[in-house]
């Protein structure tokens, strides 16, 4: 009874040690190969439809060319595209709350069983509303970087779906 005492408590203190090193392993970059110059964010609608989400634009200048890959705001990751609005460097990403694969519903619970199982994907990291983090990779090695204060834009309305 007193070595699973032991064992317990041992195993206690690795599992802490653990948590505590996965959060410091993720180190943001502080002088990264870029200046962002505005980044906002703005719900978006279809007009008459349920699909709604989110759209991220931010804008950057840099020297060098930069691999942006990804972001992570607002509890999801989405891959980030480039482009260039009158002669201002953007990358963007948006964010759909409303695609879902179809699931059946049905009073014979039998045919429900090749229904898709939901997908958990835990956040790597711990955000206020109006941050985010973008990923890029320099030499094969992704960096981070964490945006502290994206400002919210006014509600976009369209008439079909945003694409990226």
């Amino acid at each position: 009874e007193i070595i699973n005492m032991k064992t317990g408590k041992f195993f206690a203190v690795l599992l802490i040690i653990l948590v505590f090193y996965n959060c410091a392993t993720t180190q943001f970059e502080q002088n990264p190969p870029f200046t962002i110059t505005s980044a906002v964010y703005n719900n978006w609608s279809v007009k008459s439809t349920a699909n709604k989400g989110k759209i991220v634009n931010i804008g950057y200048d840099s020297k060098y060319v930069v691999k942006f890959d990804s972001i992570y705001f607002s509890k999801r990751a989405e891959k980030l595209t480039m482009s260039k609005v009158k002669d201002k460097k953007m990358i963007s990403a948006i964010f759909s709350s409303t695609e879902k694969p179809a699931i059946i519903l049905h009073e014979n619970s039998t045919k429900e069983i090749h229904n898709p199982l939901p997908e958990i994907k835990k956040m790597p990291f711990e955000l206020k509303q109006n941050e985010a983090i973008i990923s890029y990779k320099i030499k094969d090695k992704t960096k981070y970087f964490k945006i502290k204060s994206i400002k919210k834009g006014k509600t976009i309305f369209y008439d079909s779906i945003p694409k990226q």
